[in-house]
């Protein structure tokens, strides 16, 4: 199983580098800090696409869509 962050553990990583998209119907694959990530799904999200899985890369951490949205509400993006 995954390790989980709680919320304030993943406010404190937003600027952290080693997170990555995987969409897997696409094969998409996108590398940078989570807050670079978060905007990229927040704009796929808005655009009616399915946000894909944000994975930390070294250690296998996966947010699940409850931890994005809070997410990006504490980045000040609309949800």
């Amino acid at each position: 199983m995954a390790t989980r962050y709680s919320h304030d553990e993943l406010v404190k990583r937003v600027k952290s580098p080693g997170w990555r998209i995987v969409s897997g119907g696409y094969g998409l694959k996108i590398s940078g800090t989570l807050e670079q990530l978060l905007n990229v799904t927040h704009h796929r999200h808005a655009n009616g696409e399915a946000p894909g899985l944000i994975e930390e890369v070294e250690i296998t951490v996966e947010l699940d869509m409850i931890q994005i949205q809070k997410l990006w509400r504490y980045l000040g993006l609309p949800t």
